[in-house]
């Protein structure tokens, strides 16, 4: 591990074009940045790791000029600067890629990649020269290996697709530095290759990245030097050959994790949720056929667009089911709307947790409140102490840390405000759990503490559904692995027959030996 400034640059000789040093960033009563010091030298693959509030967003918002630190200089090309603006960082060719990708769907590719810089034809009118656009989009996704073209409207792209057309956009201002944030959350491991592979061509043409992400192994791969911060002071640098998961994770969080893999000795009890025949709209003439047993953590993994999610809100009642029967325990259920499912004992936390899982503008207690709302009430008239004393239970039992369960939601990390969307099922006496990429986003220590909880669930007989697109999850979590393709679920593997391998073959349409 390296540390000192001297040590670096004994490491690294090349001249940095873009320079921190000792960078401070306070807020009121929390110091975001303190102290902190970064070269980037051209060509090089940064991974910037660290738990969630640790600094890492601060320091990309100053970095995009949007954030003006308290102390410090920022040095571009040799020129010392107390802030970038917003116009300078991108002069300085500093771009982003962020988690939650800003295309316009209802747009092309074209439009999308220069929306507000589009080429012009000569003449008075100013119309956009879309043969000059075309042409020089088309460059750019050949550049990021994408295999689309700059006319396909962003709305039929895949998730990957998108986050190239993304780095295409970045590369259109010329980038010198990419950022990347999180960009692999929601990719299935042939999708993530990909992005690797693209990360690996920035690199060659001389273009730095830093990569920012909670999937360490993906870290471990591209990265040639690693940057971790813990509560906002930088807690050390690894070089190539001293990267590696263990390490990172006890610089992130000052301590060893415990093992990544969660195993169980409990035999699973009966069929809790039953699936039969079943046909969502992502894939209306093909069918679905599952069991999720009581006291059981069975994983769902597939390909982006092998129908999971879909598959995951018809179980829960929002979307409509085309055919098919379910059962709960035995007994017919019969789903109009999620409210169904909610009164049956069918939970689901959705991808989307501040989309879809939880209001940010309203406090802990009410987000755990809100679906249960009759239990806090009377004569129609909500009772805040019963509010509380129920979301007191769950914080505690949880670990949700807050000042209080009237804290706003939205001023939470993703790890505590994905521990309050469980937090208001399980105030509920869940029967089935449904799990929609419970860990995207989240930082490690978070993750560990999401799959105690989701084994303590399976172990007092929860049946537990997780779907994710991270392949150690699912191998680590998981009593048995369902893989769909193409609406169907191609094989189920048990614990013994669950490998890397057999997924993703599975994924793919085909048998494992």
């Amino acid at each position: 591990m390296l540390n000192s400034p001297e040590t670096l640059s004994s490491v690294r000789q090349e001249v940095p074009f873009l320079s921190l040093t000792d960078v401070r960033k306070s807020y009121p009563g929390v110091v975001a940045l303190d102290g902190f010091s970064m070269d980037v030298v051209p060509g090089e693959v940064i991974g910037l790791v660290g738990e969630n509030g640790a600094g890492k967003s601060t320091l990309m918002k100053i970095l995009g000029g949007v954030v003006r630190p308290d102390r410090g200089t920022i040095r571009v090309d040799g020129i010392d600067h107390e802030m970038l603006t917003v116009e300078g960082s991108m002069n300085a060719g500093i771009a982003f890629v962020h988690q939650e990708l800003n295309l316009f769907e209802n747009l092309d590719v074209a439009a999308n990649v220069f929306l507000g810089r589009e080429p012009l034809r000569a003449g008075p009118l100013k119309l956009v020269d879309r043969a000059k656009l075309r042409g020089m989009v088309t460059s750019l996704l050949k550049r990021v290996g994408a295999n689309f073209s700059p006319d396909m409207p962003v709305s039929k792209l895949s998730l990957a697709q998108q986050q190239m057309v993304e780095i295409a956009k970045a590369l259109s201002i010329r980038a010198r530095l990419v950022i990347l944030d999180e960009p692999t959350s929601s990719l299935p491991l042939p999708e993530t290759e990909k992005l690797l592979g693209v990360i690996n061509g920035l690199r060659s043409e001389g273009i730095s990245v830093i990569f920012i992400s909670h999937r360490l192994h993906e870290i471990e791969r591209v990265a040639d030097r690693v940057i971790v911060l813990r509560d906002g002071i930088m807690a050390g640098i690894l070089p190539k050959s001293a990267i590696n998961h263990d390490e990172m994770v006890r610089l992130m969080i000052g301590r060893a994790l415990k093992a990544r893999t969660i195993v169980s000795d409990r035999v699973a009890g009966p069929v809790a949720l039953s699936a039969r025949g079943v046909r969502t709209s992502a894939y209306p003439n093909h069918q679905v056929d599952l069991d999720i047993c009581h006291g059981e953590i069975l994983g769902l993994a597939g390909l982006v667009g092998s129908g999971r999610t879909e598959l995951a809100r018809v179980l829960f009642g929002i979307d409509t089911r085309l055919g098919g029967e379910l059962k709960l325990e035995g007994k017919k259920l019969a789903l109009a709307s999620a409210a169904d499912a909610v009164a049956s004992g069918v939970f689901l936390v959705p991808e989307d947790r501040k989309l879809e899982g939880i209001l940010l503008d309203l406090s802990i207690a009410q987000n755990i409140s809100l679906p249960n709302m009759p239990a806090h009430s009377t004569n129609l008239l909500v009772s805040t102490s019963s509010e509380n004393r129920t979301a007191e239970k769950q914080r505690t039992n949880l670990g949700i840390r807050a000042p209080s369960v009237t804290t706003r939601t939205g001023s939470l990390s993703g790890g505590n405000q994905q521990k309050v969307v469980l937090a208001k099922w399980l105030a509920m006496n869940p029967k089935v759990i449904i799990l929609d990429e419970p860990t995207r986003g989240i930082d490690i220590g978070a993750k560990a503490e999401i799959y105690n909880l989701m084994r303590v669930l399976a172990d007092v007989g929860v049946a537990v559904l997780m779907i994710s697109s991270d392949m150690e999850e699912v191998i680590g979590v998981s009593d048995r692995v369902a893989v769909m393709h193409e609406g169907r679920i191609s094989g189920i593997l048990s614990k013994e027959r669950l490998n890397q391998e057999n997924v993703l073959l599975l994924a793919v349409g085909k048998q494992p030996k």
